[in-house]
């Protein structure tokens, strides 16, 4: 499908969300930029027509609610890629008429890095509902005390990439997520991130029970680290104490997220 100019200019909505198009929007707002592919998917329990959602998408693009965030188009043959989507400031608003907003949980910094922490989350949650599981998301975390992201350890602080959880019928578990897509050193003398040192971090973080002191959380924590390749993942083995079952791994293989990529680390999430 060839890609298109970058969004009109927000406008008069012309059409109104429906209750599946309202799902849609919360699901962005909870996780952050989401591909077609994947609010196919977020709704397919009900609607299974994919060309229907697809021209929908469009119809919400045209009136305003959605936009095509332009760096999609930063990598190659990008026009192979599905749309990715985002909330605009009409969206947002529609939204908001019927429920909380969650968007200052949303992933930030460096725009493709989030868009990977969205896809992971996103994949899980739909992953939970078709399991009957259900997904409990970081803005609920985060009000149990009202704080963020970021817990203090020394004079630094650990921020997470994200953090939810699952509860089942098996209880209820809850995840920190980090998504490591190969940029940081695998060590480092000088103090700088690396992936010794992120994993020193989180040692301590689940030794000392700061998520439960921070979060106000009374679960055992897992660590879920998401990687770009095996080279990687054996780089991050290395750094990793023998027989530390707390960190759990997945690799997401290429540029772009595809929906079926997430499918293994989603049922390993959902087999805990």
């Amino acid at each position: 499908m060839q890609q298109l100019l970058p969004s009109p200019a927000i406008r008069s909505a012309t059409i109104q969300p429906t209750a599946r198009e309202l799902r849609w929007f919360t699901h962005i707002d909870r996780h952050g930029p989401q591909s077609s592919e994947f609010l196919y998917e977020c709704t397919r329990d009900t609607h299974r027509c994919r060309d229907t959602s697809l021209r929908r998408l469009q119809a919400l693009r045209e009136a305003g609610y959605l936009h095509l965030p332009p760096q999609q188009r930063q990598i190659a043959k990008a026009d192979f890629n599905p749309y990715i989507y985002d909330l605009t400031q009409l969206g947002w608003e529609a939204l908001s008429n019927h429920q909380d907003l969650e968007r200052h949980c949303r992933p930030t910094g460096h725009w493709w890095h989030g868009l990977w922490v969205s896809a992971v989350t996103s994949a899980i949650e739909i992953g939970a509902a078709r399991e009957e599981a259900t997904y409990i998301p970081a803005a609920q975390i985060l009000a149990i005390k009202g704080v963020d992201l970021a817990i203090p350890i020394d004079r630094t602080k650990l921020i997470p990439d994200q953090i939810f959880a699952i509860r089942n019928q098996e209880g209820f578990r809850a995840f920190a997520l980090e998504v490591d897509r190969g940029t940081e050193p695998v060590r480092s003398n000088v103090a700088r991130k690396s992936l010794q040192r992120s994993v020193q971090q989180y040692l301590r973080f689940l030794d000392e029970g700061l998520y439960k002191q921070h979060y106000g959380l009374k679960s055992n924590m897992v660590v879920l680290w998401c990687l770009n390749n095996a080279r990687r993942r054996q780089q991050f083995e290395e750094v990793l104490p023998v027989d530390e079952r707390r960190f759990v791994m997945s690799i997401l293989d290429g540029m772009f997220p595809k929906f079926d990529r997430f499918l293994g680390a989603v049922d390993m999430i959902l087999g805990l």
